[in-house]
């Protein structure tokens, strides 16, 4: 089913806004991908934050014209899919995981602001801890030294009362 103009129009003033804000934008090939599995790669994508979309190659590029990520225009051949996540990772994390499940899926590009990514910077992207993970792991480290120190002063006030209590159980047993 083809779209009249202001459906076109709408769709392109729906993927530009999105792309306003996306820190990442991954396009992959999806042909012989079944229903059922595009719709599980939707709902993994909507958890992880990721806005992904199947769209006609000539709406997006004019979705990225003059945006970070008009240099994508030119990996846009084929039937694709467009992964877009504010998270520079997430986009990157989802599809790659889903390709390693699909054959038939293949990643064909990915784009940073005003930087194409090769399939196999995508992948190394992916590799990458998402901002989450990376968030988790400053708090633990941040946390640690107060932790220790916490320890540390609570250690005093426990020997002095093990040291009364051994010798109040010394006295009762003389």
């Amino acid at each position: 089913m083809s779209l009249n103009l202001d459906e076109k129009k709408a769709v392109v003033a729906e993927i530009s806004a999105q792309v306003v804000g996306a820190q990442a934008m991954v396009v992959a090939e999806y042909r012989g991908v079944t229903v059922a599995d595009m719709t599980r790669l939707r709902a993994k994508a909507r958890q992880s934050g990721v806005y992904l979309r199947v769209l006609k190659n000539t709406l997006a590029r004019k979705a990225v014209r003059e945006t970070p990520f008009a240099s994508l225009a030119d990996q846009m051949v084929g039937p694709l899919a467009y992964g877009i996540s504010r998270d520079p990772v997430a986009a990157a994390k989802v599809m790659q995981e889903f390709a390693k499940a699909n054959d038939k899926f293949v990643i064909k590009a990915g784009a940073m602001p005003n930087k194409v990514l090769s399939t196999q910077e995508v992948t190394a992207l992916a590799a990458m801890p998402s901002r989450e993970e990376l968030l988790a792991k400053l708090l633990g480290t941040m946390q640690a030294p107060i932790a220790q120190f916490v320890r540390t002063l609570n250690e005093v006030p426990t020997k002095l009362v093990r040291g009364l209590a051994a010798v109040r159980d010394q006295k009762q047993a003389a």
